[in-house]
């Protein structure tokens, strides 16, 4: 119980740093390609102003008799590079300009002002370029400007906080487990100091349970059964089969419950089980039908497995209507071995299914013993699951019927 609470500490501790530095990362890249896109815009702005309103010596799209030099920071303009395409109302090509770029000519610069003539957005990435659409006196300018610096910046950061989200995890991963054996053992010292006053409970209790016991069976011997002595014997009964179950579900919360964990038959164990319970149910007027596959095996312990199906038909002949029905399955699923027992019942309301594997719950809020048992026996039935890597649930939807299915 304790490795799975320390597991479960880790995993929500790594979910939630990993949630916000892959927050942080993401926000950072989103942000940093705003930023880009933004200056990448800008200059394109200064580009398109720069087109349409060229020096008084050239014409338009045509570079001046020096360097490019419509941006504000002087150095920049050296720097840039860009072409342009014009097209007509009929998306002819007026004119195009690529005296401000060495790697394209003129029959690709067409070519991509085309692909992004098709395009619907104004503004975008194509390539190594960053292009923007402008419609002006019935033509449309098409302006690419390379920004292939930008985007292998923006590649190096993405790997960079890649790098930094891989190793910020590792690191607290460590850190982390580290820290959770400091941060559980308050919890592990209560846990076992809980364990340890039940099992010396119940065996300061068998004791006095034995000295009642035998004490009764002198006092029938002398003067008879009685309805005192009867319900003397019921209540010690009760109370040793409390203690027996307390100590079980002790040992089942250790951190090794089932050292001794061995392949069976589970089809033989559950025929060996149930043929008890058949002879019970008969004797309640109640109705048990078994559906046991045969060479159904699990890895496991044995008695513990038995212990569980001897909760669960109990359970079901306990809680079923009179005269109801009872099911006890025993088959394979997807290499899985499935317990599932089933029976009528008729509650007012159904029970809460969430809560029935709790210890000590009881659906009778007045914990009547007229109703039902301790309520200690499917917390030993989950715990036999889970110790055997399984798990256990129970579904009853109309307060009908009950379907109780441990898988293992």
């Amino acid at each position: 119980m304790l490795k799975k609470m320390r597991r479960r500490m880790i995993l929500a501790a790594m979910l939630a740093f990993s949630a916000v530095i892959l927050l942080i990362a993401v926000l950072v890249n989103l942000v940093n390609s705003a930023a880009v896109a933004g200056r990448a815009d800008q200059t394109l702005s200064y580009i398109l102003n720069y087109e349409a309103h060229p020096p008084t010596d050239q014409g338009p799209g045509k570079p001046p008799g020096g360097p490019f030099m419509a941006l504000p920071d002087l150095e920049a303009n050296y720097m840039t590079r860009f072409f342009i395409v014009r097209f007509d109302t009929d998306k002819n090509v007026m004119f195009t300009s690529t005296d401000y770029i060495a790697a394209i000519d003129e029959d690709e610069a067409v070519r991509f002002a085309e692909r992004a003539l098709n395009r619907k957005s104004d503004r975008g990435y194509m390539g190594e370029y960053r292009y923007c659409k402008s419609e002006t006196n019935g033509s449309t300018v098409v302006v690419f400007l390379n920004v292939s610096r930008e985007i292998q910046e923006m590649r190096t950061l993405r790997v960079l906080t890649i790098m930094v989200c891989a190793v910020s995890l590792l690191l607290v991963f460590v850190l982390v487990a580290i820290l959770s054996r400091r941060a559980i053992r308050p919890i592990a010292k209560n846990i076992e100091r809980q364990k340890q006053f039940i099992t010396d409970a119940s065996h300061e209790l068998k004791t006095p349970l034995t000295s009642i016991s035998t004490s009764l069976d002198v006092i029938t011997m002398e003067h008879g059964d009685d309805e005192w002595t009867d319900n003397i014997r019921t209540q010690t009964s009760r109370m040793s089969k409390l203690v027996a179950e307390l100590v079980a579900l002790s040992r089942l919360d250790e951190e090794i419950p089932l050292p001794n964990k061995e392949s069976f038959s589970l089809s033989a164990a559950a025929w060996e089980t149930a043929m008890v319970y058949e002879t019970q149910a008969k004797a309640c007027g109640k109705e048990l039908n078994l559906e046991i596959a045969e060479d159904v095996s699990v890895l496991g312990d044995k008695a513990a497995v038995q212990q569980m199906i001897s909760v669960l038909l109990d359970n079901a002949i306990r809680y079923s209507d009179p005269e109801g029905e009872i099911r006890f399955s025993v088959y394979k699923k997807r290499n899985k071995a499935v317990i599932e027992v089933f029976n009528t019942c008729d509650y007012a309301e159904p029970p809460d299914t969430d809560r029935m594997f709790d210890r000590f719950y009881r659906p009778d809020s007045s914990r009547s013993t007229e109703t039902g048992g301790n309520g200690v026996g499917l917390a030993i039935a989950k715990a036999v699951a889970e110790t055997h890597g399984g798990s256990i649930s129970a579904r009853c939807p109309s307060g009908k019927t009950m379907t109780i299915k441990a898988v293992l």
